[in-house]
């Protein structure tokens, strides 16, 4: 059996939320966020919604970001899947290169670091050494 959603709705299937932390603790299912990030199953077709026009601007097989708690959820054959109106998805997710961008800005950085403290180490310079503060004030009449 298929589902055909209707209007701007769109049918998404959820992505496997992870069952372990970071650090590697395994997480029961009762304490598990809830997956934002889902599948497009089908796309409805579009069209005139509360007197507006509606343009499907997802397609099929693209991952999206959605809202916590959007949407119906059924299930068919079996699979759980959510029914969600295009306006409940939130951003579409592109491919890995958001990260190689990000870890790409941070080599930059450490070059650029790496670059200052070569220049300064080449004209002889000493890192600035942090003075001690002052205790007390001396008096003017006193010798």
């Amino acid at each position: 059996m298929t589902i055909r959603p209707l209007a701007d709705r769109v049918v998404i299937k959820m992505v496997e939320a992870e069952e372990t932390t970071k650090s590697g603790i395994i997480l029961t299912a009762s304490a598990q966020e809830k997956p934002s990030i889902a599948e497009i199953v089908a796309v409805g077709p579009g069209g005139m919604v509360d007197g507006k026009e509606v343009t499907m601007n997802v397609k099929v097989g693209e991952k999206v970001l959605i809202s916590k708690y959007a949407g119906n959820e059924v299930k068919v054959d079996g699979v759980e899947y959510s029914i969600v109106r295009q306006s409940d998805i939130l951003a579409v997710v592109e491919g890995a290169e958001a990260p190689k961008a990000k870890s790409a800005a941070k080599a930059e950085t450490t070059k650029s670091t790496a670059k200052k403290t070569e220049t300064t180490a080449k004209r002889g310079r000493k890192p600035a050494a942090k003075t001690p503060a002052k205790r007390g004030r001396k008096s003017k009449g006193t010798k």
